[in-house]
């Protein structure tokens, strides 16, 4: 038990020191074999492995190693937990990545085994300044991967924007979601997010992780080196919405730098918050998504047999007994596929409000998909 708190502390004292350059510390842990061997070096070690003039030398210590172990207890007593890059349960594509952190500070109701590597990670993330256009396609992005028989865990920074709306969308859709914070863990940024932040905590299978220790200020380049964490653990990176600069446009790159998946929304050419996604589709780094129906297939994460008319109508009876819109528009979807609410209305006879009202309604139960354009199609049916 004491190796075990020597490690925790040891990855601790690893992210002080070498935080902001995290390449060194996976090396350090990788060559030694342990998160704590390095404070058990004499001083000759030290020298021989460092250098007499390098900067590291004289933080690496045993008070260093001390002052970790007292900081361990305390965030422990706080309900933190502490997991290191040593740890099976530390997020195994992270892992695999050279400049993952030495540990993840996590406040969770969950166990780690529960938050990390159960499901497959998928990140979300864009502009702070989103439209509604964004908001409206993160939100059914969300709630069409949240029908696919491998529900993944939605990744974000819980920023404004892109990300909040991707967490919340996860929370409501019953999808787990982790956000990376660019702070210590005793800390929230934005401070406006802390009741959303509660819920994530709280919610089954989610988490709020960070690398950085606590009493981290959410200075610029904290977000920059936070992205890392976001792509790194993730299997497939989502951007919704992007300048021709911004925080999310750099996640995905660094997504596609370690070789992982990268989807973009397409937007209009003349708006400034899509000119990085249209970049991305441009350069070929980024695939389009250009149907909402097929994304879970396309991102992996299953496929199933279409339903057949009979059993959506049973389907539909069943779910909307007092909804005869809900069961007259699904009946009309699967029996026109590809038609607007529009084209709907004016088939069934029908006010477009209430086909409109009917289309959201089946879309969020998981019944109907749109694509950008509004066209409707019946969803794969979940095994």
């Amino acid at each position: 038990m004491r190796n075990n708190i020597n490690d925790r502390a040891g990855a601790i004292a690893l992210c002080r020191i070498f935080g902001f350059q995290p390449k060194i510390s996976k090396r350090i842990v990788e060559a030694l074999g342990s998160c704590s061997a390095l404070f058990g070096m004499s001083g000759q070690e030290l020298e021989d492995l460092f250098g007499p003039y390098s900067k590291f030398r004289p933080l690496v210590s045993e008070k260093a190693l001390r002052d970790a172990e007292q900081e361990l207890e305390r965030l422990e007593s706080l309900g933190y937990r502490i997991i290191t890059i040593l740890d099976q349960d530390y997020p195994s594509l992270l892992k695999n990545c050279d400049d993952a952190p030495s540990c993840l500070f996590v406040r969770s109701a969950s166990e780690p085994s529960e938050i990390f590597n159960s499901s497959t990670c998928i990140s979300i993330v864009g502009t702070r300044d989103i439209s509604m256009y964004g908001r409206e396609f993160c939100t059914r992005i969300v709630r069409t991967l949240a029908q696919a028989p491998d529900r993944p865990a939605i990744v974000s920074g819980l920023a404004l924007g892109v990300d909040i709306t991707a967490h919340l969308a996860a929370l409501d859709a019953g999808l787990p979601t982790i956000a990376v914070i660019p702070v210590g863990i005793d800390d929230i940024y934005p401070p406006s997010h802390r009741i959303a932040a509660g819920r994530i905590a709280a919610a089954e299978g989610s988490a709020i992780i960070t690398d950085y220790p606590p009493g981290t200020a959410p200075l610029q380049i904290n977000f920059i080196r936070r992205n890392r964490i976001i792509a790194g653990m993730s299997r497939s990176t989502i951007l919704i919405e992007s300048k021709a600069k911004g925080g999310g446009l750099l996640t995905a790159r660094l997504a596609e730098g370690y070789g992982r998946e990268v989807f973009a929304l397409p937007g209009r050419i003349d708006d400034a918050r899509s000119a990085g996604c249209n970049a991305l589709i441009q350069q070929k780094i980024a695939e389009p998504i250009c149907s909402l129906s097929t994304l879970p297939a396309v991102l992996g994460l299953g496929r199933s047999v279409i339903r057949r008319k009979a059993d959506l109508e049973q389907e539909l009876i069943a779910r909307y007994p007092d909804n005869e819109d809900c069961r007259r528009v699904g009946i009309a979807v699967r029996e026109n596929r590809g038609l607007t609410a529009d084209e709907l209305a004016g088939i069934l006879d029908m006010r477009f409000r209430d086909v409109s009202r009917a289309i959201s309604r089946l879309e969020l139960d998981g019944f109907v998909s749109t694509d950008l354009l509004g066209r409707c199609a019946i969803n794969v049916k979940i095994a």
